[in-house]
């Protein structure tokens, strides 16, 4: 079984959330301090990122929304599109390198 895990992206700081003192309030979806304190909606400000489950091949964990760089020189962002991680669905673990995400590395998909 493949460990879930989210990182989340605060639209308004342009930075990541540090999750170790946050959750997800099954309520409304708010992403919320441990101690109560409202941080930001998820709805409006942040962008909820899912874990694939998968590391690249050096062993950073791959996320939705990284953009990577394949063995063969191709650069591709992780999306979740019918029930399954592109393009890691087939995956190897030398295949592919994290090289950003396309929050803080826009400028690596001009090569797409």
């Amino acid at each position: 079984m493949r460990e879930i895990k989210f990182r989340v992206w605060d639209k308004e700081l342009k930075e990541y959330v540090d999750i170790n003192n946050t959750a997800i309030d099954p309520t409304n979806g708010d992403v919320v301090e441990l101690g109560g304190y409202e941080l930001l909606e998820v709805n409006h400000f942040a962008i909820l990122e899912e874990f694939t489950g998968l590391k690249d091949k050096n062993g950073v964990d791959i996320y939705e929304n990284d953009i990577l760089k394949s063995v063969g020189g191709n650069t591709e962002v992780v999306i979740y599109i019918d029930g399954r991680f592109e393009p890691v669905c087939w995956y190897d673990e030398k295949t592919y390198e994290v090289i950003g995400n396309i929050h803080e590395n826009a400028d690596l998909l001009e090569e797409l």
